[in-house]
C-alpha cells in the first residue's frame, strides 16, 4: 500500500511516499511544496500553490491513503489560524483526488517514529533516514512528511482493526430525553 504523509506549512508543505507492504517500508518519493514565488501578504496565491502542489505529488505518485498532521495552537493565534488554513487547503487537495485521510498529532508521529514525542527534528531526520535506509537525512519538512507516512504504515492497520472490531455506538445519556439534553 502507498501512503502519502503531508507536513501543512504556508512557506513550506513536506510531502512524504512510503510503500509498505506488511511491516516492510519502502522509500518512494518525498519534498516540499514551497510558496516563496508568491508575494508575502497573498494568502490565497499561497493556498493554491498548496492545493496545487498537494494535486500533483497525488496524481504524480498515486497513493492509496494519506496522513496529515493535526495543527497544534502556537502562542500567536494570527499563526495558527494561517497555518491552519494551509493544512486545510492540503486537506481539500487530498480529498478531491479521493483518498482516506488520517490525522496523527506531533506528538503521535514522534513517538511512533523515534520512541518519544518530544524529540527534536534532527532526530526524527535520521530516525526516518534509518527506518527507510536513505543515503542521507531528508529535509526538515519532508522528514516529518515522512514520519507521518510511516507512523499511518504502523498504526493504520491497528485504527483500522479496532473500528471494524467495536462499531461505535450512541449512548443514551447524550440523547433527547423528554426535550432536555443529557
Amino acid at each position: 500500500m502507498r501512503i502519502l504523509g503531508i507536513d501543512p506549512g504556508l512557506q513550506r508543505t513536506g510531502f512524504g511516499v512510503v510503500e509498505a507492504q506488511g511491516q516492510r517500508l519502502a522509500y518512494v518519493a518525498s519534498g516540499t511544496i514551497c510558496t516563496a514565488e508568491a508575494p508575502r501578504g497573498d494568502l490565497p496565491l499561497r493556498l493554491k500553490l498548496i492545493f496545487e502542489g498537494v494535486r500533483e505529488v497525488v496524481q504524480r505518485y498515486q497513493p492509496a491513503q494519506a496522513s496529515v498532521e493535526i495543527v497544534f495552537v502556537n502562542v500567536n493565534p494570527q499563526s495558527t489560524l494561517l497555518l491552519g488554513q494551509a493544512r486545510g487547503a492540503a486537506l481539500a487537495a487530498l480529498v478531491a483526488g479521493g483518498l482516506p485521510v488520517a490525522e496523527y498529532t506531533a506528538l503521535q508521529m514522534k513517538k511512533a517514529v523515534v520512541g518519544h514525542g518530544l524529540a527534536n527534528k534532527s532526530q526524527v531526520q535520521e530516525m526516518v533516514r534509518r527506518l527507510l535506509a536513505l543515503p542521507t537525512q531528508p529535509g526538515r519538512d519532508a522528514a516529518d512528511a515522512l514520519g507521518l507516512a510511516i507512523s499511518h504504515a504502523h498504526a493504520g492497520a491497528s485504527f483500522a482493526a479496532l473500528a471494524s472490531a467495536a462499531a461505535l455506538q450512541r449512548r443514551p445519556h447524550a440523547q433527547y430525553r423528554k426535550g432536555r439534553t443529557y
